[in-house]
């Protein structure tokens, strides 16, 4: 059986003329990389095949070339309490080689976009997404205080390294990151160039993101795709990783339309946050927590075989009660799977539904995600 990403092709961002090249162009396409537009990038959607390219990062360990990202550094004088008005996480007490998963939200307390923020010793890190970049951009720069620098570093790839074998074989280049757990970050060197190195990731698999000199990428790639262990992996397979991995996709699963405690990411806003607010967008988010929501973001399994994609309509009878927003056939699942928006009424977990494809309706039922345990390099409480 073959399978094709859920929604990645169906990027939210506007398309230009020319697409941009990645820093691996080149090296990509040596190695067979199948190219499409993405995020206003030309981008390998597949290598070998998406099958089998997700069977090889859920047993061994995949390199993801991720360098459409936006990686931003933040410093000036209290940065953290500036960042704090524009996230709604605990970034003041975040510690040092620790990051964190937050949001960037609208005076409405809609999702403008998703992203990682890491405290480094001397500035904050942050990675966003690539189609959603240049706007991060203009709305930082108009919302934090002119004292605050933001460096993007477009000088930068942004790799990573994902599956149950990833620690073992960067470790074999660089032992030291063999310390990292999960959400812990720091600085190391290889070939004689600085790295920042996290272990995260979107496939739900234990991994790794590296911030590499642009061009130092190339000699990177080289030496983790000449260890037995590692093949290069397209973003076809990251989307159905990520989708079996209960991770949602920005422009699809969330958007400006849609609120953080609706969309189950309310983990990200810390108590002290929620209490004393201080954050654009905490007005709805305070309601929301009071009030209730009146649809969550919430996970779907489809009997059968037939994939249901983003746009199909779910029902309850004769009544439209949600929308998949995310979908496809999940390998490691062996099924087709989901993610969509459905009335709170019915979103509780084994609740039956159906969802219409092709003029056809599918039995469904809502589901715990994720699909497929994540297999994070969890730090042991206390340690």
């Amino acid at each position: 059986m073959t399978t094709q990403p859920s929604e990645i092709l169906d990027d939210s961002a506007p398309e230009t003329a020319s697409p941009e090249r990645l820093p691996l162009d080149a090296w990509h396409r040596s190695r067979g990389g199948r190219m499409v537009e993405f995020a206003s990038y030309e981008m390998p959607i597949q290598y070998e095949g998406i099958m089998a390219e997700h069977a090889w990062t859920r047993t061994h360990a995949g390199l993801f070339d991720v360098s459409h990202m936006g990686q931003l550094a933040f410093s000036g004088d209290d940065v953290d309490a500036a960042l704090e008005t524009v996230l709604p996480g605990d970034i003041l007490g975040l510690k040092t080689f620790r990051q964190k998963y937050s949001l960037l939200l609208d005076e409405d307390g809609g999702i403008l976009d998703d992203l990682m923020v890491s405290r480094r010793p001397d500035d904050f890190y942050m990675v966003v997404n690539g189609a959603m970049k240049f706007e991060d951009i203009g709305w930082l720069r108009e919302h934090l205080p002119d004292d605050i620098t933001m460096n993007h570093m477009e000088d930068h790839s942004l790799l990573a390294l994902q599956g149950p074998e990833a620690g073992a074989a960067l470790a074999e280049l660089i032992p030291e990151t063999a310390d990292l757990y999960f959400m812990q970050c720091n600085a190391f060197t290889f070939g004689g160039h600085d790295l920042w190195i996290s272990r995260s990731g979107y496939t739900g698999e234990d991994g790794f993101e590296i911030s590499v000199p642009a061009e130092a990428a190339e000699a990177l790639a080289d030496a983790l795709c000449a260890l037995p262990q590692v093949k290069p992996i397209g973003l076809g397979a990251r989307d159905s990783l990520r989708l079996e991995a209960g991770l949602p996709l920005y422009g699809h699963d969330i958007d400006t339309k849609v609120s953080a405690i609706a969309a189950d990411l309310g983990f990200a806003i810390s108590k002290r946050r929620r209490e004393q607010g201080g954050f654009i967008g905490h007005g709805r988010i305070a309601k929301e927590l009071t009030d209730g929501v009146p649809s969550r973001r919430v996970g779907l399994s489809i009997d059968g075989r037939l994939p249901a994609r983003e746009g199909s309509l779910i029902f309850v009878g004769d009544a439209q009660v949600g929308m998949v927003t995310s979908g496809g056939f999940a390998p490691t699942v062996g099924a087709p799977i989901a993610m969509g928006w459905v009335a709170t009424p019915h979103c509780a977990i084994g609740t039956a539904l159906e969802i219409e494809v092709r003029g056809k309706r599918l039995a469904a039922k809502v589901a715990p995600m994720p699909f497929v345990p994540h297999n994070y390099r969890r730090l042991k409480p206390g340690a």
